[in-house]
């Protein structure tokens, strides 16, 4: 064994500011000269200190050392039991190291300090503040907070009455004040005012503040009206002397120059008529004597020759739709694919109208393919995300040869939440 040490008391009170003192008796248990080290070992340790904090003791000897506790005067040591222990390491067995353990109660003090923020607020109306309290005690404080007019001219409303406060810590109340009695025209007001901030032991703090009421109309505004009414009057002024007149001339010169180019319109409309006439008269003088020179006479129809009547274009109306529902493929080469044969395969189809429909707004590829035999071949290439209906329409029909088979190919590229893609194609036209 390395050490002993006995504490004298283990139970210390001290007030913060001040300092307490114990004694630990260190005995030399071994068999060899040794070094000892006392130090102080918990949330005490920053303000303790052991007085000497080495000894040297021959095998069997002891030694006194004096352990003092002085907390300082500040929010960070809080108040009430503090547990600590007084360490003896043993320069020669550091394995027979001993702790005595003790506890230090530490006082409560109470340091409250307050203002108000800003300290001076204007309005016309109401004004605002805050009021900030500090807790730089030890201790938990609890405020109450009550704001006082001398003159009686304000009204107070704070957010809180109450406030607690741990130790070291900082809180703001808000306060608005609002004048009794408000004016429209005058000087500006100073209504001081303070509030009272009373901890639950101590005297009460006294917060200083000052609102400066001012007019309801701002200042600018009877100059700005009178500059208005100037100008109103200015304006009315120009309007009557200068451009009233100068608007009346403009519009009788516009309202003469139109009168004129109406008449010259008509004048000349008037001389092409005649003319008209004229070439219509003579143009009916030609074509009698034209007809005369063919031995037609007028009214005679049996000579007037027959127009062909245009035909109808032959074949049968074929109206049908091919629909698709594709998966998502991750690989945009991948294509779903429906095929349509022409119910009559012995008859040429002729399709002069494709209508694609993309409802749902797909994203991926569309092809329409021919397929001759085996052969195939691509006639539309389009892209889902580029449309929701599209119209096509051919002046050269296309022309599918009996046997031929038409194939709808789609690559659904949506993203994974919206589904399988579902676009669609008709085709118009006619077997013949």
């Amino acid at each position: 064994m390395g050490a002993t040490a006995t504490l004298s008391t283990s139970d210390l009170s001290v007030a913060p500011g001040g300092d307490v003192t114990c004694q630990v008796v260190v005995r030399n248990a071994g068999e060899l000269v040794d070094q000892f080290t006392i130090d102080v070992v918990g949330d005490a340790a920053p303000w303790s200190r052991a007085e000497p904090p080495v000894v040297n003791l021959n095998p069997g000897e002891s030694a006194p050392v004096l352990v003092r506790f002085a907390p300082p005067r500040e929010a960070g040591v809080y108040a009430g039991a503090v547990p600590f222990g007084v360490r003896v390491i043993s320069r020669e067995d550091p394995h027979g190291s001993v702790v005595e353990e003790g506890v230090v109660v530490v006082g409560a003090f109470t340091d409250v300090a307050a203002e108000l923020v800003p300290p001076k607020a204007e309005g016309s109306r109401r004004a605002k503040f805050e009021v900030a309290v500090d807790n730089v005690g030890n201790a938990p404080a609890l405020l109450r907070l009550r704001a006082v007019d001398p003159e009686d001219e304000l009204d107070f409303r704070l957010d809180r009455t109450e406030v607690a406060l741990p130790p070291g810590t900082t809180t703001f109340v808000r306060l608005q004040a609002r004048p009794r009695r408000t004016y429209l025209r005058g000087e500006p007001k100073r209504l001081p005012f303070r509030v009272e901030i009373t901890p639950e032991h101590g005297d009460a703090l006294l917060a200083q503040g000052t609102m400066v009421q001012r007019q309801l109309l701002p200042k600018w505004l009877v100059p700005a009206l009178v500059a208005l009414l100037l100008i109103a009057a200015a304006l009315a002024a120009l309007w009557f002397s200068v451009l009233a007149p100068a608007v009346k001339s403009a519009a009788r010169e516009v309202m003469q120059q139109e009168t004129q180019q109406i008449q010259e319109k008509a004048d000349e409309a008037a001389s092409a008529a005649g003319a008209a006439k004229d070439e219509s008269k003579q143009a009916a003088a030609n074509a009698g004597q034209a007809l005369d020179a063919l031995g037609i006479k007028p009214g005679d129809t049996s000579a007037t020759p027959t127009l062909p009547k245009p035909q109808a274009a032959e074949g049968t109306p074929v109206t049908f739709r091919i629909d698709s529902t594709s998966a998502i493929v991750a690989n945009a080469g991948t294509f779903t694919e429906v095929t349509f044969t022409p119910p009559d395969d012995k008859k040429t189809l002729l399709i002069k109208d494709i209508f694609f429909e993309n409802a749902k707004g797909d994203t991926g590829t569309a092809q329409l393919v021919r397929d001759a035999g085996g052969t195939r071949s691509v006639i539309r290439v389009i892209g889902l995300g580029n449309f929701r209906d599209r119209d096509e329409h051919f002046q050269e029909p296309l022309r599918f040869q009996p046997g031929e088979k038409i194939v709808f190919r789609v690559s659904c590229q949506n993203p994974q939440p919206k589904g399988a893609c579902t676009p669609s194609v008709v085709l118009n036209g006619r077997a013949e």
